[in-house]
Protein backbone atom coordinates (compact mmCIF):
# COMPACT_ATOMS: atom_id res chain seq x y z
CA UNK A 1 0.00 0.00 0.00
CA UNK A 2 1.79 3.20 -0.97
CA UNK A 3 2.44 6.01 2.16
CA UNK A 4 -0.31 8.54 2.66
CA UNK A 5 1.17 12.18 2.49
CA UNK A 6 0.15 13.96 5.53
CA UNK A 7 1.39 18.00 4.71
CA UNK A 8 -0.98 19.61 2.38
CA UNK A 9 -1.40 23.35 1.64
CA UNK A 10 -4.64 24.65 2.27
CA UNK A 11 -6.03 21.98 3.94
CA UNK A 12 -3.51 21.54 7.27
CA UNK A 13 -0.64 23.30 7.22
CA UNK A 14 -0.34 27.37 6.41
CA UNK A 15 3.12 26.78 4.42
CA UNK A 16 5.82 24.36 3.44
CA UNK A 17 9.58 26.27 4.00
CA UNK A 18 12.81 25.88 3.41
CA UNK A 19 15.11 25.39 6.23
CA UNK A 20 18.39 25.38 6.25
CA UNK A 21 18.61 23.62 10.57
CA UNK A 22 16.15 22.07 12.05
CA UNK A 23 15.56 20.13 15.27
CA UNK A 24 14.59 19.84 18.73
CA UNK A 25 15.32 21.23 22.19
CA UNK A 26 14.12 18.86 24.99
CA UNK A 27 13.36 20.52 28.41
CA UNK A 28 13.67 23.82 29.42
CA UNK A 29 17.49 23.88 30.18
CA UNK A 30 18.10 22.93 26.59
CA UNK A 31 15.70 25.95 25.64
CA UNK A 32 16.04 28.06 27.72
CA UNK A 33 20.31 27.82 27.12
CA UNK A 34 19.59 27.99 23.09
CA UNK A 35 17.00 30.74 23.52
CA UNK A 36 20.21 33.08 25.41
CA UNK A 37 22.90 32.58 23.11
CA UNK A 38 20.71 32.97 19.55
CA UNK A 39 18.85 36.60 21.45
CA UNK A 40 22.77 37.61 22.29
CA UNK A 41 23.11 36.94 17.90
CA UNK A 42 19.98 39.54 17.41
CA UNK A 43 21.37 42.42 15.12
CA UNK A 44 17.65 44.20 14.09
CA UNK A 45 15.26 42.50 16.18
CA UNK A 46 13.62 39.78 18.24
CA UNK A 47 10.36 38.58 18.35
CA UNK A 48 8.65 36.78 21.59
CA UNK A 49 4.77 35.42 21.59
CA UNK A 50 3.43 33.52 24.24
CA UNK A 51 1.10 32.43 26.51
CA UNK A 52 3.04 33.52 30.16
CA UNK A 53 6.29 35.57 30.52
CA UNK A 54 8.01 36.09 34.50
CA UNK A 55 10.48 38.85 34.18
CA UNK A 56 12.68 37.65 36.56
CA UNK A 57 12.93 33.87 35.07
CA UNK A 58 16.77 32.69 35.10
CA UNK A 59 17.56 31.26 31.81
CA UNK A 60 20.64 30.02 32.31
CA UNK A 61 21.63 27.99 35.91
CA UNK A 62 23.80 25.79 37.19
CA UNK A 63 27.10 25.32 35.46
CA UNK A 64 25.37 27.29 32.38
CA UNK A 65 25.66 30.37 34.63
CA UNK A 66 28.92 29.72 35.70
CA UNK A 67 29.98 29.49 32.10
CA UNK A 68 28.43 32.54 31.00
CA UNK A 69 29.03 34.72 34.03
CA UNK A 70 25.20 35.84 34.44
CA UNK A 71 22.00 34.00 35.09
CA UNK A 72 20.19 36.49 32.59
CA UNK A 73 17.15 37.03 33.91
CA UNK A 74 14.42 37.21 30.99
CA UNK A 75 13.65 41.26 31.26
CA UNK A 76 17.08 42.71 32.41
CA UNK A 77 18.70 40.25 29.37
CA UNK A 78 16.78 41.52 27.09
CA UNK A 79 17.33 44.88 27.92
CA UNK A 80 20.72 45.10 28.40
CA UNK A 81 20.51 43.67 24.33
CA UNK A 82 18.78 47.05 23.73
CA UNK A 83 20.93 49.10 25.55
CA UNK A 84 23.97 47.49 23.55
CA UNK A 85 22.64 47.74 20.08
CA UNK A 86 21.07 51.25 19.38
CA UNK A 87 19.09 49.09 15.94
CA UNK A 88 17.82 46.52 17.97
CA UNK A 89 13.75 46.04 18.65
CA UNK A 90 12.64 43.63 20.84
CA UNK A 91 8.48 42.88 20.40
CA UNK A 92 6.99 40.83 23.09
CA UNK A 93 3.07 39.57 22.25
CA UNK A 94 1.73 37.91 25.74
CA UNK A 95 -1.88 36.74 26.32
CA UNK A 96 -4.03 39.32 28.06
CA UNK A 97 -5.27 37.38 31.11
CA UNK A 98 -8.04 37.90 32.77
CA UNK A 99 -7.94 39.29 36.34
CA UNK A 100 -9.15 35.88 37.92
CA UNK A 101 -5.88 34.93 36.91
CA UNK A 102 -3.69 37.76 38.68
CA UNK A 103 -2.81 36.13 41.74
CA UNK A 104 -0.28 33.71 39.58
CA UNK A 105 1.09 36.67 37.14
CA UNK A 106 2.52 39.97 37.02
CA UNK A 107 0.56 43.19 38.11
CA UNK A 108 0.91 45.38 35.64
CA UNK A 109 3.54 43.51 33.23
CA UNK A 110 2.30 45.90 30.18
CA UNK A 111 3.49 49.02 32.62
CA UNK A 112 6.62 47.03 33.93
CA UNK A 113 7.20 45.90 30.69
CA UNK A 114 7.30 49.11 28.65
CA UNK A 115 8.13 52.22 30.81
CA UNK A 116 11.06 50.42 33.07
CA UNK A 117 13.22 48.99 29.80
CA UNK A 118 14.91 50.80 27.02
CA UNK A 119 12.56 53.13 24.09
CA UNK A 120 12.92 49.93 21.46
CA UNK A 121 11.30 47.50 23.74
CA UNK A 122 7.53 47.12 23.09
CA UNK A 123 5.22 45.01 24.96
CA UNK A 124 1.50 43.97 24.10
CA UNK A 125 -1.53 42.17 25.73
CA UNK A 126 -3.35 39.95 22.88
CA UNK A 127 -6.81 40.51 23.44
CA UNK A 128 -7.80 40.13 19.96
CA UNK A 129 -10.32 36.83 19.45
CA UNK A 130 -13.36 35.63 21.21
CA UNK A 131 -13.93 36.24 24.40
CA UNK A 132 -12.60 33.23 26.86
CA UNK A 133 -10.02 32.03 24.17
CA UNK A 134 -6.56 32.43 24.97
CA UNK A 135 -3.52 33.71 22.78
CA UNK A 136 -1.42 30.29 22.96
CA UNK A 137 1.34 30.28 20.68
CA UNK A 138 5.06 30.11 21.70
CA UNK A 139 7.56 30.71 19.71
CA UNK A 140 10.33 33.06 18.73
CA UNK A 141 11.85 34.92 15.58
CA UNK A 142 15.20 36.68 16.06
CA UNK A 143 16.64 38.70 12.80
CA UNK A 144 14.08 36.32 10.85
CA UNK A 145 17.11 33.73 10.53
CA UNK A 146 16.81 32.12 13.81
CA UNK A 147 13.21 30.55 14.99
CA UNK A 148 11.73 28.58 17.91
CA UNK A 149 8.53 26.92 18.23
CA UNK A 150 6.98 24.93 20.53
CA UNK A 151 5.72 24.18 23.93
CA UNK A 152 7.25 26.12 26.16
CA UNK A 153 7.14 29.94 27.75
CA UNK A 154 9.86 32.07 29.10
CA UNK A 155 8.30 32.10 32.53
CA UNK A 156 8.41 30.36 36.21
CA UNK A 157 7.83 26.79 36.34
CA UNK A 158 9.34 25.39 33.23
CA UNK A 159 12.99 25.16 33.56
CA UNK A 160 14.64 21.36 34.21
CA UNK A 161 17.34 19.53 32.62
CA UNK A 162 16.67 16.19 31.29
CA UNK A 163 16.96 14.19 34.35
CA UNK A 164 14.30 15.37 35.81
CA UNK A 165 15.42 14.60 39.25
CA UNK A 166 13.38 14.66 42.18
CA UNK A 167 15.62 17.10 44.22
CA UNK A 168 16.98 19.37 41.80
CA UNK A 169 18.58 23.05 43.64
CA UNK A 170 18.59 24.61 40.15
CA UNK A 171 14.67 23.79 39.71
CA UNK A 172 13.58 26.90 41.98
CA UNK A 173 11.56 29.73 40.82
CA UNK A 174 12.98 33.88 41.39
CA UNK A 175 11.47 33.48 45.14
CA UNK A 176 13.56 30.24 45.94
CA UNK A 177 10.14 28.12 45.02
CA UNK A 178 10.15 24.27 44.27
CA UNK A 179 8.28 22.98 41.67
CA UNK A 180 7.96 19.45 40.39
CA UNK A 181 9.80 18.02 37.32
CA UNK A 182 9.01 19.26 34.54
CA UNK A 183 9.19 18.19 30.32
CA UNK A 184 8.37 19.68 27.27
CA UNK A 185 10.15 20.20 23.86
CA UNK A 186 10.92 23.22 21.54
CA UNK A 187 11.84 23.19 17.98
CA UNK A 188 14.59 25.55 16.33
CA UNK A 189 14.68 26.43 12.88
CA UNK A 190 17.43 28.68 10.63
CA UNK A 191 16.71 29.62 7.61
CA UNK A 192 13.70 30.99 5.47
CA UNK A 193 10.91 29.62 7.38
CA UNK A 194 11.91 31.74 10.32
CA UNK A 195 11.38 34.40 7.92
CA UNK A 196 7.55 32.89 7.66
CA UNK A 197 7.65 33.19 11.09
CA UNK A 198 8.17 36.59 11.50
CA UNK A 199 5.37 37.40 9.16
CA UNK A 200 2.64 35.53 10.79
CA UNK A 201 3.99 37.66 14.18
CA UNK A 202 3.83 40.77 11.92
CA UNK A 203 0.02 39.49 11.00
CA UNK A 204 -0.86 39.12 14.62
CA UNK A 205 0.59 42.20 16.24
CA UNK A 206 -0.81 44.72 13.84
CA UNK A 207 -4.21 42.69 15.15
CA UNK A 208 -3.90 43.31 18.20
CA UNK A 209 -1.77 46.70 18.53
CA UNK A 210 -3.40 48.80 15.62
CA UNK A 211 -0.53 49.24 14.67
CA UNK A 212 1.61 49.26 11.00
CA UNK A 213 4.56 46.76 12.45
CA UNK A 214 7.33 46.24 9.58
CA UNK A 215 10.33 44.46 10.02
CA UNK A 216 14.20 44.42 7.56
CA UNK A 217 14.47 41.82 5.39
CA UNK A 218 17.54 40.14 6.79
CA UNK A 219 19.77 37.32 5.26
CA UNK A 220 22.19 35.33 7.12
CA UNK A 221 24.17 32.18 6.23
CA UNK A 222 25.20 31.43 10.09
CA UNK A 223 24.57 28.80 12.01
CA UNK A 224 22.95 28.23 15.06
CA UNK A 225 24.68 29.07 17.88
CA UNK A 226 23.78 26.26 20.56
CA UNK A 227 24.33 22.64 20.42
CA UNK A 228 21.00 21.39 20.13
CA UNK A 229 19.33 18.14 22.39
CA UNK A 230 18.81 16.33 18.80
CA UNK A 231 19.04 18.03 14.35
CA UNK A 232 16.94 16.80 11.98
CA UNK A 233 17.72 15.95 9.23
CA UNK A 234 15.18 18.19 6.73
CA UNK A 235 15.76 21.29 4.62
CA UNK A 236 11.24 22.14 4.77
CA UNK A 237 9.49 22.70 7.76
CA UNK A 238 5.67 23.11 7.73
CA UNK A 239 3.65 25.66 9.74
CA UNK A 240 0.00 25.43 10.97
CA UNK A 241 -2.09 27.21 13.11
CA UNK A 242 -5.33 27.15 15.03
CA UNK A 243 -6.99 30.43 14.89
CA UNK A 244 -11.00 31.21 15.23
CA UNK A 245 -11.00 35.01 13.65
CA UNK A 246 -10.85 38.28 15.50
CA UNK A 247 -12.57 41.11 16.79
CA UNK A 248 -10.46 43.35 14.81
CA UNK A 249 -8.88 42.97 11.76
CA UNK A 250 -10.74 40.82 9.46
CA UNK A 251 -8.55 37.14 10.68
CA UNK A 252 -10.51 34.55 9.27
CA UNK A 253 -11.01 30.97 11.47
CA UNK A 254 -8.64 28.62 10.62
CA UNK A 255 -8.33 24.89 12.19
CA UNK A 256 -4.91 23.56 10.52
CA UNK A 257 -3.80 21.38 13.23
CA UNK A 258 -7.08 19.78 13.90
CA UNK A 259 -7.14 18.71 10.40
CA UNK A 260 -3.14 18.32 10.53
CA UNK A 261 -3.84 15.74 13.37
CA UNK A 262 -7.01 14.18 12.35
CA UNK A 263 -4.70 13.48 8.34
CA UNK A 264 -1.64 12.01 10.82
CA UNK A 265 -4.22 9.44 12.05
CA UNK A 266 -5.59 8.42 9.43
CA UNK A 267 -2.39 8.24 7.47
CA UNK A 268 -0.68 5.89 10.61
CA UNK A 269 0.53 2.33 9.35
CA UNK A 270 2.26 0.95 12.40
CA UNK A 271 2.81 3.52 14.93
CA UNK A 272 1.47 6.50 16.93
CA UNK A 273 3.45 8.12 19.49
CA UNK A 274 2.38 11.15 21.39
CA UNK A 275 3.32 13.49 24.23
CA UNK A 276 0.45 15.78 25.45
CA UNK A 277 -0.27 17.22 28.47
CA UNK A 278 -4.23 16.23 27.92
CA UNK A 279 -6.54 13.91 25.74
CA UNK A 280 -9.55 15.12 25.49
CA UNK A 281 -10.04 16.40 22.02
CA UNK A 282 -13.52 14.93 20.89
CA UNK A 283 -12.16 15.39 16.88
CA UNK A 284 -9.23 13.25 17.93
CA UNK A 285 -10.71 10.39 19.32
CA UNK A 286 -12.81 9.62 16.95
CA UNK A 287 -10.17 10.09 14.41
CA UNK A 288 -8.16 7.38 16.38
CA UNK A 289 -11.44 5.37 16.78
CA UNK A 290 -12.57 5.32 13.03
CA UNK A 291 -8.60 3.65 12.95
CA UNK A 292 -8.92 1.38 15.26
CA UNK A 293 -12.17 0.11 13.36
CA UNK A 294 -10.96 -0.16 9.94
CA UNK A 295 -10.57 -3.79 9.47
CA UNK A 296 -8.68 -3.52 6.37
CA UNK A 297 -5.82 -1.25 7.58
CA UNK A 298 -2.86 -3.04 9.51
CA UNK A 299 -2.66 -3.34 13.55
CA UNK A 300 -1.40 -0.01 14.98
CA UNK A 301 1.25 0.47 18.39
CA UNK A 302 0.26 3.62 19.92
CA UNK A 303 1.95 5.38 22.52
CA UNK A 304 0.45 7.89 24.63
CA UNK A 305 3.02 9.86 27.32
CA UNK A 306 0.72 12.61 29.49
CA UNK A 307 0.67 14.10 32.68
CA UNK A 308 -0.28 12.01 35.44
CA UNK A 309 -2.12 14.32 37.25
CA UNK A 310 -4.31 17.22 36.07
CA UNK A 311 -3.63 20.53 37.93
CA UNK A 312 -6.10 21.50 40.28
CA UNK A 313 -10.06 21.73 40.43
CA UNK A 314 -11.03 23.36 37.47
CA UNK A 315 -8.97 21.15 35.47
CA UNK A 316 -9.24 17.64 37.07
CA UNK A 317 -13.24 18.95 36.38
CA UNK A 318 -13.01 19.58 33.13
CA UNK A 319 -10.79 17.91 31.38
CA UNK A 320 -9.75 15.14 33.74
CA UNK A 321 -13.01 13.56 32.97
CA UNK A 322 -13.28 13.44 29.80
CA UNK A 323 -9.89 12.53 29.02
CA UNK A 324 -10.20 9.28 31.72
CA UNK A 325 -13.46 8.29 29.91
CA UNK A 326 -11.85 8.34 26.11
CA UNK A 327 -9.17 6.89 27.34
CA UNK A 328 -11.14 3.88 28.97
CA UNK A 329 -13.04 3.81 25.32
CA UNK A 330 -9.76 4.00 23.45
CA UNK A 331 -8.18 1.26 25.46
CA UNK A 332 -11.27 -1.05 25.17
CA UNK A 333 -11.65 -0.47 21.32
CA UNK A 334 -7.87 -1.39 21.19
CA UNK A 335 -8.54 -4.85 23.06
CA UNK A 336 -11.33 -5.31 21.03
CA UNK A 337 -9.75 -4.81 17.64
CA UNK A 338 -6.18 -5.96 18.00
CA UNK A 339 -4.41 -2.97 18.10
CA UNK A 340 -2.19 -2.28 21.05
CA UNK A 341 -2.20 0.71 23.26
CA UNK A 342 -0.26 2.04 25.85
CA UNK A 343 -0.36 4.88 28.32
CA UNK A 344 2.60 6.17 30.83
CA UNK A 345 3.94 8.55 32.53
CA UNK A 346 7.22 8.91 33.81
CA UNK A 347 8.39 9.49 37.51
CA UNK A 348 11.74 9.61 39.54
CA UNK A 349 12.99 8.40 42.82
CA UNK A 350 14.42 10.52 45.50
CA UNK A 351 16.25 9.69 49.05
CA UNK A 352 13.99 7.62 51.39
CA UNK A 353 11.66 6.18 47.87
CA UNK A 354 10.16 9.43 47.41
CA UNK A 355 8.63 9.64 44.17
CA UNK A 356 8.24 12.47 41.90
CA UNK A 357 5.77 12.00 38.58
CA UNK A 358 7.47 14.62 36.08
CA UNK A 359 4.90 17.20 34.25
CA UNK A 360 4.33 16.22 30.76
CA UNK A 361 3.58 19.19 28.95
CA UNK A 362 5.21 18.72 25.84
CA UNK A 363 2.90 18.65 22.62
CA UNK A 364 4.60 16.17 20.22
CA UNK A 365 2.77 13.90 17.46
CA UNK A 366 4.70 11.05 15.90
CA UNK A 367 3.66 8.45 13.02
CA UNK A 368 5.36 5.90 11.82
CA UNK A 369 8.85 7.67 12.49
CA UNK A 370 8.09 9.33 9.15
CA UNK A 371 6.29 12.11 10.47
CA UNK A 372 6.20 14.82 13.48
CA UNK A 373 4.69 17.22 14.90
CA UNK A 374 5.62 20.01 17.60
CA UNK A 375 4.04 22.87 18.96
CA UNK A 376 1.83 24.65 21.18
CA UNK A 377 -1.72 22.56 20.52
CA UNK A 378 -2.34 20.38 23.07
CA UNK A 379 -5.09 17.31 22.00
CA UNK A 380 -7.90 18.95 23.74
CA UNK A 381 -11.00 21.13 22.44
CA UNK A 382 -9.64 24.30 23.10
CA UNK A 383 -6.89 24.08 20.90
CA UNK A 384 -8.46 22.29 17.75
CA UNK A 385 -11.13 25.68 17.62
CA UNK A 386 -11.02 28.12 20.10
CA UNK A 387 -7.54 29.14 21.15
CA UNK A 388 -4.68 30.29 18.94
CA UNK A 389 -2.14 27.82 18.50
CA UNK A 390 1.18 27.28 16.21
CA UNK A 391 2.79 23.83 15.63
CA UNK A 392 5.85 23.02 13.04
CA UNK A 393 5.97 19.23 11.21
CA UNK A 394 8.05 17.52 9.40
CA UNK A 395 7.09 14.51 6.90
CA UNK A 396 9.80 12.23 5.57
CA UNK A 397 9.18 10.83 1.68
CA UNK A 398 9.90 7.50 2.53
CA UNK A 399 10.64 5.08 5.66
CA UNK A 400 13.87 4.55 4.11
CA UNK A 401 15.33 8.09 3.92
CA UNK A 402 17.32 10.05 6.12
CA UNK A 403 14.70 12.15 7.55
CA UNK A 404 12.67 9.54 8.84
CA UNK A 405 15.83 7.80 10.50
CA UNK A 406 16.75 11.15 12.17
CA UNK A 407 12.38 11.24 13.32
CA UNK A 408 13.53 7.46 14.73
CA UNK A 409 16.32 8.95 16.35
CA UNK A 410 14.04 11.92 18.31
CA UNK A 411 11.65 9.29 19.49
CA UNK A 412 14.53 7.00 20.47
CA UNK A 413 15.64 10.16 22.30
CA UNK A 414 12.63 10.93 24.29
CA UNK A 415 11.76 7.49 25.13
CA UNK A 416 14.74 6.92 26.72
CA UNK A 417 14.62 9.84 28.42
CA UNK A 418 11.33 9.01 30.00
CA UNK A 419 12.82 5.49 30.67
CA UNK A 420 15.75 6.63 32.20
CA UNK A 421 18.16 4.56 30.56
CA UNK A 422 20.57 4.59 27.50
CA UNK A 423 22.16 1.36 27.66
CA UNK A 424 22.38 0.11 23.71
CA UNK A 425 20.49 -2.91 24.17
CA UNK A 426 17.25 -0.53 25.50
CA UNK A 427 18.04 1.82 22.94
CA UNK A 428 17.91 -0.90 20.15
CA UNK A 429 14.41 -2.52 21.40
CA UNK A 430 13.26 1.00 21.85
CA UNK A 431 14.03 2.10 18.33
CA UNK A 432 11.64 -1.09 16.68
CA UNK A 433 8.04 -0.37 16.08
CA UNK A 434 6.83 -3.32 16.04
CA UNK A 435 5.52 -4.50 19.63
CA UNK A 436 7.05 -1.55 21.22
CA UNK A 437 4.17 -1.22 23.65
CA UNK A 438 4.49 -4.69 25.10
CA UNK A 439 8.11 -3.87 25.66
CA UNK A 440 7.01 -0.96 27.29
CA UNK A 441 4.61 -2.33 29.77
CA UNK A 442 7.04 -4.74 30.96
CA UNK A 443 9.73 -1.24 31.61
CA UNK A 444 6.93 -0.44 33.46
CA UNK A 445 6.10 -3.42 35.30
CA UNK A 446 9.73 -3.66 36.38
CA UNK A 447 10.18 -0.78 38.43
CA UNK A 448 13.51 -1.00 37.39
CA UNK A 449 13.00 2.45 35.17
CA UNK A 450 11.21 5.80 35.43
CA UNK A 451 8.51 4.57 32.65
CA UNK A 452 5.24 3.93 34.47
CA UNK A 453 1.63 3.31 33.82
CA UNK A 454 -0.93 5.76 33.55
CA UNK A 455 -3.94 5.09 36.27
CA UNK A 456 -6.31 7.22 33.50
CA UNK A 457 -8.65 7.97 36.97
CA UNK A 458 -7.13 11.30 37.46
CA UNK A 459 -10.60 12.69 39.73
CA UNK A 460 -9.72 13.22 43.77
CA UNK A 461 -11.76 11.54 46.08
CA UNK A 462 -12.79 14.86 47.18
CA UNK A 463 -14.10 15.78 44.10
CA UNK A 464 -16.23 12.84 42.89
CA UNK A 465 -19.79 14.74 44.20
CA UNK A 466 -19.01 17.03 41.40
CA UNK A 467 -19.18 14.18 38.69
CA UNK A 468 -22.16 12.39 40.33
CA UNK A 469 -23.89 15.65 39.45
CA UNK A 470 -22.07 16.44 36.02
CA UNK A 471 -21.03 13.01 34.57
CA UNK A 472 -19.75 15.22 31.79
CA UNK A 473 -17.07 17.72 33.56
CA UNK A 474 -17.19 21.48 34.15
CA UNK A 475 -17.79 23.02 30.29
CA UNK A 476 -14.26 24.48 30.21
CA UNK A 477 -12.61 22.75 27.11
CA UNK A 478 -14.94 23.89 24.45
CA UNK A 479 -14.06 23.75 20.48
CA UNK A 480 -15.31 27.04 20.19
CA UNK A 481 -17.26 30.22 21.92
CA UNK A 482 -20.28 29.37 23.66
CA UNK A 483 -21.21 33.10 22.56
CA UNK A 484 -20.52 35.04 19.68
CA UNK A 485 -21.75 38.25 18.03
CA UNK A 486 -20.60 36.70 14.28
CA UNK A 487 -21.64 33.03 12.98
CA UNK A 488 -18.25 31.22 11.79
CA UNK A 489 -18.63 28.21 9.74
CA UNK A 490 -19.14 25.12 11.88
CA UNK A 491 -19.54 27.26 14.86
CA UNK A 492 -23.57 27.59 15.63
CA UNK A 493 -24.57 31.01 17.32
CA UNK A 494 -27.26 31.24 19.77
CA UNK A 495 -30.48 30.99 19.25
CA UNK A 496 -31.77 34.74 19.71
CA UNK A 497 -34.57 33.72 22.80
CA UNK A 498 -34.45 35.14 26.51
CA UNK A 499 -33.34 31.19 27.58
CA UNK A 500 -30.43 30.48 25.66
CA UNK A 501 -28.86 33.94 25.95
CA UNK A 502 -29.03 33.72 29.09
CA UNK A 503 -27.69 29.85 28.69
CA UNK A 504 -25.37 31.68 26.79
CA UNK A 505 -24.02 34.19 29.11
CA UNK A 506 -24.04 31.40 31.85
CA UNK A 507 -21.83 29.38 29.83
CA UNK A 508 -19.46 32.01 28.83
CA UNK A 509 -19.05 33.02 32.15
CA UNK A 510 -18.14 29.65 33.06
CA UNK A 511 -15.90 29.12 29.95
CA UNK A 512 -14.14 32.24 31.47
CA UNK A 513 -13.89 31.16 34.51
CA UNK A 514 -12.03 27.86 33.28
CA UNK A 515 -10.09 29.36 31.22
CA UNK A 516 -8.84 31.83 33.99
CA UNK A 517 -7.62 28.77 36.62
CA UNK A 518 -7.04 26.20 34.05
CA UNK A 519 -2.58 25.83 34.00
CA UNK A 520 -1.70 25.51 30.38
Amino acid sequence: MPVQKILKTERNCWNISEAKESGLLIDGRDYYRAFYHAARTAQRYILISGWQFDSDVALLRGADAEAAGETGQFLSFLNQLCDRNKHLQIYILAWDFTALYSLDREWFQDWYFNWTTNERFTFCFDCCDFFGASHHQKFVVIDGSIAFVGGLDLCSGRWDDREHRVDNPNRVNADQSEYVPFHDVQSYHLGPVAQKLAELFTERWNCVCGGDLQLPTLFSDSRIPFEPSVAISADRVAISRTQIGAERGGQKRIQEIRRLLMDAIGAAEHLIYVENQYFSSNALYKALADRMMDSSRSRLQIVLIIAKEAEGFVEQLSIGVVQAKLLRELQKLAAETGHSFGIYYPASVGAGGKESATYIHSKLFLVDDRFLSVGSANMNNRSMGLDTELNVSWEAPSSESELARSLGAVRVELLAEHVGQNDPEVLANLGHMQELVKYLDGLAESGSCRLRRHPIDIISDDYLWVTSMLPEGLPFDPEGPFYQEDRYEGIPAAEDSFFTRGVSSLKSWLLSLGQTLTPR
